[in-house]
């Protein structure tokens, strides 16, 4: 039974009924020979307390507790978790989490990921040589060859401390179970403390085995009271979404730039070879480009990283080659520039020439949040392998060979790469150049695919299609109006900007805005999951930020030159996704509000007040406890009701994957002549969900009528060891003394462990294990067999699925701007986002709908 509205029932019926229907269960559907089965009671306020599973003491109290104590430990060690397994029950996931992602590799897989990574991952870093220089030295000519070692030197120790020691070392392993990004890592705080604005978490959510919480220890408190106070505090759960938020828009802004700026460096290059190309025309080739790039977007990440991952391999050994042969024609001189004294000696000369091409030299460590953001799709040690081997030493070679020449011809500061590049290698290498820059578009945009999903997943922006594009990985998605949104925003920069200059400083602004979250972030990380010693914590920080802020003084100087622009877009993306969280709260929280008491369907009978024709009704809603206000709605408008309703609420989790057998919570609702249940469905956001509806149909029947058994079999248990359970304690103390071992095997903690295991637990009746009345065995299993058959009556009559559409509008004594942004902003957005029905593959023929308006 679920407590509703107005609480369940004071009376002593209500106290018998909440004694024969209390039990709340989440089991597993059995994987091979292994199954797992988890009670747990629900009190008054609808709040679930871990019985069985999750290690809690029954709360009856007996003279035997401290022995059965001891026997839960010893079984506990007995019933272990068992691993992901694939079975049938599962129709929303395409694939078994860990199947692809922990396969064993050859050396030819290991070589095609090597590709992949390549050709995803690493591409906007990997073009930085082609424009870091010309930004540098664009506003300020070089005077001087140390003037050249300096911002060389400035470049060498920027990689090696922001894309190299921030990234590759410690960023990199604050990933959530794989995925990288702003929302895995607001994802991961959230799950560690209950820092979502969203009040819909389950105590039994933390008990999904994805999770993998670390409880702190005693010597760190430091941990223990930040997670309080990150808790209790509403002003930082707010402050902490709107880092993430922030964090988010500046990400989808550097998608917008990142093609632009990567494209159009490399079409300048035609500028060097042909010198009747003017700069209208490199615009218009940049636009041609950029549309054929967008138009191939939806081919997935899989196929086109291995079909461009090789071009990415030679573009690295072109940076490598060309560097080596200009150290060697050149000079070895600029060798000197490792040594970061010249960074001093560069601002000492120059204080403001120094100042204002720190933005330029940040461009050298673009791609660094694209590095992190593409996780999903690798492995953390694949990536770093890949960057320190071959990444960063062709790029230091490639800025060293720039360099040289630049020392020999300090007149020419720009289209350094292009002009440093041997006459008789200069066309191909342009192609390559250009492939590369294509290349590290799709890097960023399909980072901004994996950010999207995740946020919302956790309701922080509205609900858009996304097609998966590989049957292998499940990480590899395509949104085809952000790619087209994408691609509009990108032209738009390309035409109103049209110069590398301009756009390299928006560049700047917009990468800084994701680094400088991302360092928040993963600080907090160290302190409340990682426990870093606090020393280590303030120097990741002071470094990091510091650095980070050094570098954005130098990016704002230069905003009023059009830079503002992407900071307007990123502001309008951040209201966006702020009123789509602030006004899904408001929805979820008057839902939960309004819930129906259990009084009143308890007054209605177990017809409702109306009649109950043959058949199943699946009613789709997003509360996780209690019976939904429009289910009242539908009483009232329909002629009549199913003769049996399953509520059926999916539920995103902040984790990933869900584990198949850990994805469903089921719970009856009202007494057993009513036929009514809840099925809470949990997702991570990286689960896929592609529905057939019969095949949903049939396994839901199927899952439904497990559970039953399931059901009768502990009830079983609880008559025999609870010869008087009128009381609620009576029956949480019992609920929690009950287990289902992996085999399937029953257990009572009531039990000796040295009976229990000699007993068969397959004849539930049986004297060696229990003494229960035959008769009442008998009246049990007449029971159980009358509820299966009504189910299978049911399910022959048809299934329809009941769909409520609930909006919210603002309260006429409500402040202006409250109604503003919920009557038409919020109101707007949900009229034009995905709807519910598409999301959730509903079959059109079997669907009815009703309208509710919630004043809020």
């Amino acid at each position: 039974m679920e407590s509703g509205g107005g609480g369940g029932g004071g009376s002593g019926s209500g106290r018998r009924l909440r004694k024969t229907e209390s039990a709340e269960m989440r089991w597993v559907v059995p994987g091979g020979a292994c199954e797992e089965d988890e009670i747990e009671s629900s009190d008054d306020g609808g709040a679930d307390t871990p019985a069985a599973a999750s290690g809690s003491r029954g709360g009856g109290g007996s003279d035997d507790d401290d022995d059965g104590y001891e026997e839960d430990e010893m079984l506990r060690q007995r019933l272990v978790r068992t691993g992901p397994r694939a079975d049938s029950f599962d129709v929303e996931a395409l694939d078994v989490p860990g199947v692809y992602r922990h396969q064993e590799f050859t050396i030819g897989r290991s070589i095609v990921l090597t590709l992949q990574t390549l050709g995803v991952v690493f591409g906007d870093v990997g073009t930085s040589p082609l424009y870091t220089f010309d930004v540098m030295f664009n506003k300020y000519p070089i005077t001087s060859k140390e003037d050249v070692l300096g911002a060389l030197s400035l470049v060498i120790y920027t990689l090696i401390l922001i894309p190299f020691l921030k990234y590759t070392l410690i960023v990199l392993w604050g990933n959530d179970d794989g995925e990288g990004g702003t929302f895995a890592l607001y994802s991961l705080i959230c799950r560690n403390a209950k820092a979502s604005l969203l009040p819909n978490q389950l105590p039994s959510d933390t008990r999904i085995s994805s999770f993998n919480l670390k409880v702190p220890s005693v010597e760190l408190e430091r941990s223990l009271k930040i997670k309080e106070r990150l808790e209790t505090s509403s002003m930082l759960k707010k402050l902490l979404l709107m880092l993430v938020l922030f964090g988010t828009s500046m990400v989808i802004a550097d998608g917008v730039v990142t093609p632009a700026m990567s494209v159009m460096s490399a079409v300048n290059g035609l500028k060097v070879g042909i010198s009747s190309v003017n700069e209208g025309e490199v615009v218009m080739i940049t636009v041609a480009f950029l549309i054929v790039l967008f138009s191939l977007q939806r081919f997935g990440t899989s196929k086109v990283g291995l079909a461009v991952g090789p071009a990415l391999f030679i573009w690295f050994c072109c940076l490598a080659g060309i560097g080596i042969y200009n150290i060697r024609i050149y000079g070895s001189q600029v060798l000197h520039a490792f040594n970061p004294l010249y960074i001093c000696y560069y601002f000492e000369r120059n204080p403001t020439q120094a100042w204002m091409s720190l933005g330029g030299c940040l461009l050298c460590a673009t791609g660094s949040e694209a590095m992190f953001a593409d996780l999903c799709y690798f492995s953390v040690r694949s990536v770093q392998l890949t960057f320190v081997f071959l990444v960063l030493p062709c790029l230091l070679l490639g800025y060293l060979g720039q360099a040289a020449f630049l020392m020999e011809n300090l007149t020419q500061s720009q289209q350094v790469f292009f002009l440093s590049i041997p006459s008789q290698a200069f066309w191909p290498v342009v192609f390559i150049a250009t492939l590369a820059a294509l290349i590290a578009s799709r890097a960023m945009t399909t980072a901004i695919f994996s950010t999207i999903k995740q946020a919302t997943a956790l309701g922080c922006f509205p609900r858009l299609k996304i097609i998966h594009t590989s049957r292998k990985f499940m990480g590899q998605i395509y949104i085809p109006v952000m790619n087209w949104f994408l691609l509009v925003s990108c032209l738009a920069f390309v035409t109103v900007f049209g110069s590398i200059n301009e756009i390299g400083n928006a560049y700047g602004i917009a990468e800084l805005g994701v680094m400088m979250m991302t360092t928040v972030l993963v600080t907090i990380i160290m302190l409340l999951i990682w426990q870093v010693n606090i020393i280590v914590v303030l120097c990741f920080l002071t470094l990091f930020l510091g650095l980070e802020l050094f570098f954005f003084s130098s990016v704002l100087g230069s905003a009023a030159d059009g830079s503002w622009v992407l900071l307007v877009f990123a502001a309008v993306l951040y209201l966006v996704m702020y009123i789509w969280n602030y006004g899904t709260k408001l929805k979820y929280e008057t839902e939960v509000k309004q819930k129906l008491s259990m009084d009143l369907l308890m007054q209605l009978g177990c017809n409702l007040g109306t009649v109950r024709a043959p058949g199943i009704g699946l009613l789709y809603n997003e509360l996780v406890r209690g019976v939904p206000a429009i289910f009242a709605h539908f009483l009232t408008t329909l002629p009549a009701m199913h003769s049996m309703i399953i509520f059926v609420c999916i539920k995103w989790v902040p984790v990933p994957v869900v584990p198949q057998n850990e994805r469903f919570l089921f719970r009856r609702v009202c007494p057993k002549n009513y036929h009514m249940f809840r099925c809470i469905a949990r997702y991570g956001y990286k689960d896929v969900r592609k529905e057939n509806p019969q095949a949903f149909e049939q396994l839901l029947i199927e899952s439904l009528e497990k559970f039953i058994r399931r059901e009768a079999q502990e009830r079983s248990l609880e008559s025999d060891h609870n010869d008087d359970t009128d009381s609620e304690e009576e029956i949480a103390s019992s609920s929690s003394r009950v287990l289902v071992g992996p085999n399937g095997s029953i257990y009572s903690l009531g039990v000796p462990l040295a009976e229990s295991a000699g007993a068969d637990n397959s004849a539930l009746g049986s004297s060696a294990s229990f003494d229960g009345s035959l008769d009442e065995a008998m009246d049990g299993r007449r029971s159980l067999d009358n509820e299966l058959s009504f189910i299978h009556q049911a399910k022959e009559s048809g299934v329809v699925y009941l769909l409520g559409h609930g909006d919210i509008r603002a309260r006429k004594e409500s402040f202006f701007l409250k109604k503003l942004v919920i009557n038409y902003f919020y109101a707007f957005l949900r009229k034009n986002c995905r709807r519910g029905i598409a999301t959730l593959s509903i079959p059109h023929t079997r669907l009815m709908q009703v309208g509710m308006q919630y004043m809020v």
